[in-house]
């Protein structure tokens, strides 16, 4: 595709510029340009395996390297992000490879800073697998900011960290009771802004917050690990002395957690938090599992908490999986 339009359009108007994009990882006309001979990649990722060849093709490389000005590379995640702009834009489901070209003009115009041009994106293919649409939905947030955070194991101390994120919508937020003296919090939150420049500086002030109050941050936006297996593994056995489980359904909206953590401080009994795990998945509802250490003896005051929070709870002390893995 990318020889043939640039044969016909340096014909037609020599002034415009073609930009060739590739995906990260299988980028083999970028580094066959780059090196001015075909160059054979060791490997290649197949998310985008349309466009995924470890040795391009010999008459495709001698035009592209005459007549592409430029070649673009992104990552997995810019790509599912331009999936959702082309879904947004004409509720077309492009595959991968297919959303290359919007993934590349986003990329281009932040590296460039142009503005006020015309970018043609050229959008193909939609040999979607509907199972890829999950990861493509869980990676396709640009505005979402996900983190580490190490806090005090105090009471107190989550209310403290939201603080530091509201009014941003939250929308992961992951703690296992672990270390007696710190807490380690998985947290995803959405920055303000119009567009990527914008969304980057609310994130770092938000992280600038935190770090001034003495919070131990870890930015992992670009940490693989984390994104697709970390997030997922963290709970495990605790030994929370009087640990009870509890199941909400929160409204989704803005400032539900805060309206949780604020009346968990009101009730005033001196309960910690040892479990907290959410994530938005865009319905109207957000499902929650927190774990509270409440003694036996406060039973009554912990169901008066719950009848006065308001929100749709069910106790699972009892469930099968919880006393297997809980």
């Amino acid at each position: 595709m990318l020889a043939g339009i640039a044969a016909y359009v340096k014909r037609v108007r020599p002034g415009v510029m073609v930009i060739g994009v590739e995906a990260e990882d299988a980028a083999g006309m970028t580094a066959s340009i780059r090196a001015g001979r075909r160059v054979t990649l060791e490997s290649v990722g197949l998310f985008a395996d349309g466009a995924a060849v470890k040795t391009v093709g010999q008459e495709t490389f001698r035009i592209c390297n005459e007549l592409v000005d430029e070649m673009v590379t992104v990552s997995t995640d810019e790509i599912c992000q331009a999936i959702k702009d082309g879904f947004m834009d004409t509720r077309c489901v492009l595959e991968p490879a297919g959303a290359l070209a919007i993934a590349g003009v986003k990329k281009w115009v932040g590296l460039t800073h142009l503005r006020d041009q015309t970018f043609v994106a050229i959008a193909s293919g939609a040999n979607m697998d509907f199972d890829r649409l999950r990861f493509v939905s869980e990676r396709a947030d640009s505005s979402e900011t996900m983190l580490s955070v190490a806090i005090p194991e105090r009471p107190g101390a989550f209310r403290g960290l939201i603080g530091h994120i509201f009014p941003r919508n939250v929308t992961e937020f992951s703690y296992r009771l672990g270390d007696a003296e710190a807490a380690s919090v998985y947290l995803s939150f959405q920055a303000h802004g119009v567009d990527a420049f914008e969304k980057q500086a609310d994130a770092d002030a938000a992280m600038a917050s935190m770090r001034s109050d003495g919070l131990d941050v870890t930015d992992l936006r670009d940490n693989e690990l984390a994104k697709s297996h970390l997030r997922h593994l963290g709970g495990g056995r605790a030994h929370a002395a009087h640990e009870r489980l509890i199941r909400f359904e929160f409204p989704e909206r803005p400032g539900a957690l805060s309206h949780f953590l604020d009346s968990l401080d009101t009730a005033n009994a001196g309960w910690n938090v040892s479990l907290f795990q959410y994530r938005n998945h865009g319905a109207d509802i957000g499902r929650v599992l927190a774990g509270l250490q409440v003694p036996p003896e406060q039973t009554a005051e912990l169901h008066s908490f719950l009848e006065r929070l308001g929100y749709t709870y069910c106790m699972e002390d009892d469930n099968a999986v919880t006393k297997r893995f809980l």
